[in-house]
């Protein structure tokens, strides 16, 4: 049996197409199971609620050999560790409880390097790794940059007005990676009882490339000129209160990016275990062009 949480999310309804491929039993945790398919809710079982309660965790976990585990975003949580640490601490009870073999978690790069200790979200990211690790599971932390489709939360500026923005330096060449290919190596590692003790599994994507270069990228495939425009820290602090995040998780977002443009995500070379390989181009192809014409 394999566990999934967030299954109607970006990443874990990628995650859980991949596993409906194979023979293998699976529940997944929702809080709406109405945003799964009719399709899907007829192939698996379904445990209503909320990962982060006892009860739930509980119930879903018993009998798992795998789960998948991503901690949702909280915009309004009171911390960033409260949103990580906190949130997974009664799951790893329930990993315990019962007697879960094998755990797959999102999480982040950048352990072992003094920028990942004011990290925001990497910071709290490794917490929880740590949290799970002690567990007794065992346990890959699929350690990621930032995602491709983070694009996707400035379709608008870029469909209307030709523009996308980030609080970093445009010549920068950091590594991204698509969701699609964090959902493929998941999968893989859920399906694959082989596997024990605790690691990491980077996902790095096949290249880095600057903001300068995705927005050049961005125009041949858009057919249409796009241009990157490097946006103070502090716009992107304002930009996200006004959003409604929770100043403590507004600030965990800006140290991370201060983090970012200071090397955080440059630490670890990339090798061949390492590369996924969907390149930019492809996911503009594939994803984000279908978005703008939409």
């Amino acid at each position: 049996m394999i566990v999934v949480t967030t299954p109607t999310g970006n990443i874990g309804r990628q995650v859980l197409r991949n596993l409906l491929e194979s023979s293998e039993p699976i529940r997944v945790i929702a809080r709406d199971p109405s945003r799964l398919s009719s399709q899907t809710r007829g192939r698996i079982e379904i445990v209503q609620g909320s990962h982060s309660d006892i009860a739930v965790v509980n119930h879903a976990f018993a009998g798992a050999d795998a789960v998948f585990w991503l901690a949702p975003a909280d915009h309004h949580a009171e911390s960033v560790e409260a949103a990580y640490v906190g949130f997974t601490r009664p799951a790893c009870d329930a990993f315990r409880n019962c007697d879960v073999k094998r755990v797959v978690g999102v999480s982040a790069l950048g352990r072992g390097t003094a920028l990942a200790k004011n990290a925001g979200h990497v910071t709290a990211s490794l917490k929880m790794d740590d949290l799970i690790a002690s567990a007794g599971v065992s346990y890959r932390a699929l350690t990621m940059p930032s995602f491709m489709d983070n694009v996707l939360y400035q379709v608008e500026p870029i469909k209307n007005q030709g523009v996308f923005f980030e609080p970093t330096p445009g010549d920068l060449k950091v590594p991204t990676c698509a969701t699609g290919d964090i959902a493929a190596v998941a999968a893989k590692l859920l399906l694959d009882p082989s596997w024990s003790g605790q690691d990491s599994v980077s996902v790095l994507g096949p290249e880095d490339l600057s903001f300068n270069e995705m927005a050049q990228i961005m125009s041949e495939v858009l057919g249409k000129p796009v241009r990157f425009q490097e946006m103070p820290v502090e716009a992107l602090r304002s930009r996200l209160a006004g959003a409604g995040y929770s100043q403590p998780m507004a600030q965990a977002m800006v140290d991370m990016m201060v983090a970012k443009n200071e090397g955080l995500f440059n630490a670890e070379p990339r090798t061949p275990r390492s590369t996924t390989p969907t390149s930019f181009r492809q996911w503009c192809e594939g994803v984000l062009k279908p978005e703008i014409l939409s």
